[in-house]
């Protein structure tokens, strides 16, 4: 939605309408509310808790030469007042890509009201999925996770997390939770709701899922495999509703799609089916951390597992609906062409008959008289 979409009336103030048109407004109003709480002592450590990541404790440097400390963080109830700041933001973020890049787009290639939500949708995830796929990236390089897969299935220092691996899963919690008043205010039809409720609710179980059970290396692989076949996903619609012609490139995205989704299988079943089934671990307490037990690696197999047949269930009903609205699409100028040829001879035989009729009717008037 746009900031200041403007009308020719102008709807009541905390109408219905008024809400959707300023509700990125309103969410700035509160936003700021949180940082203007900073200037003053009294609220400054409330707005705190909003604005910056909670539950840090100093750690010693990995070199001894180092005198310095560096700050890791775990997770705690703190969390949740930040997640709700940063989802203030994503609401933001997300008005302004819409009023300032998709309603200029649709309004240039002036696309019926069907394909319009699909493409707001399909642009909002693919900006999503680039900025994800490069900060994670830059995560795994700067944590050498690529260059050391251990990492996958060793648990960190006291079960810590660095600041921007904290920071991009508070970040990617925000944005998810953001989706949910994103339906309202972008008005999502009925019928599109249930699909998109358990479309949010496995995103965030799982991105939830990981960070509690500081499988944060490992969340994070998986979710850059799954962001990246996203991505090209919402390309290729992009291109798809630009021009038919771009039909073509959904093989090539289906292609990637397969890979991407063994990919996936593939990391989660050696890493937690192999390395973390070494051995039962003594302590089995889940809250810290813990997951080398039976109960946490079923889990953790059975939600990848569930996740990835969901997402390539929707493919194929995804693909099913395109190739039949294809189908109508094209059954329907052979009908057209059938009609008119069918009127058109229908209007030769009348005409025939009736410049018949004028021919004859000459000699049938002669006629007469004998």
């Amino acid at each position: 939605m746009a900031f200041r979409k403007k009308s020719a009336k102008n709807p009541p103030v905390l109408s219905h309408e008024f809400i959707l048109q300023n509700h990125a407004d309103l969410v700035a109003c509160v936003g700021m509310f949180f940082v203007l709480g900073l200037m003053f002592e009294g609220t400054a450590e409330a707005s705190i808790v909003f604005i910056t990541l909670q539950h840090g404790v100093p750690f010693p440097a990995a070199e001894e030469r180092a005198p310095e400390s560096k700050f890791l963080y775990y997770y705690g109830v703190k969390d949740l007042a930040t997640v709700f700041f940063y989802m203030l933001v994503a609401i933001i973020i997300h008005a302004t890509i819409q009023e300032y890049v998709l309603d200029k787009i649709n309004r240039r290639m002036q696309f019926p009201k069907p394909k319009q939500s699909r493409f707001n949708e399909s642009g909002q995830f693919s900006a999503f999925y680039l900025v994800s796929c490069i900060w994670g990236t830059f995560i795994l390089v700067s944590e050498n996770c690529l260059s050391d897969p251990t990492l996958l299935w060793r648990a960190p220092p006291h079960n810590m997390m660095t600041f921007q691996m904290k920071f991009f899963y508070i970040s990617q919690l925000a944005y998810w939770f953001h989706a949910f008043p994103e339906l309202y205010f972008q008005r999502i039809k009925k019928q599109d709701v249930p699909r998109q409720l358990v479309y949010i609710g496995l995103h965030l179980f799982h991105i939830a899922g990981a960070y509690l059970l500081y499988l944060n290396h490992l969340g994070l692989v998986l979710l850059m495999m799954h962001y990246f076949v996203e991505f090209l996903s919402h390309i290729c619609d992009l291109f798809y509703f630009s021009d038919d012609r771009y039909r073509k490139e959904f093989s090539l995205w289906a292609v990637v799609f397969i890979l991407g989704r063994l990919g996936t299988l593939i990391v989660s079943v050696v890493t937690v089916g192999f390395h973390l089934a070494g051995g039962q671990a003594r302590n089995s307490d889940a809250t810290a951390g813990n997951v080398n037990v039976l109960a946490a690696k079923i889990a953790v197999l059975s939600s990848s597992c569930t996740i990835q047949a969901y997402i390539t269930w929707n493919l194929f009903n995804v693909q099913l609906q395109r190739w039949m609205e294809e189908d109508a699409t094209l059954q329907a100028p052979s009908v057209k062409k059938k009609r008119t040829k069918g009127r058109s001879s229908r209007k030769g035989t009348e005409n025939g008959v009736a410049t018949a009729n004028r021919v004859d009717s000459p000699h049938k008037r002669k006629e007469k008289p004998s």
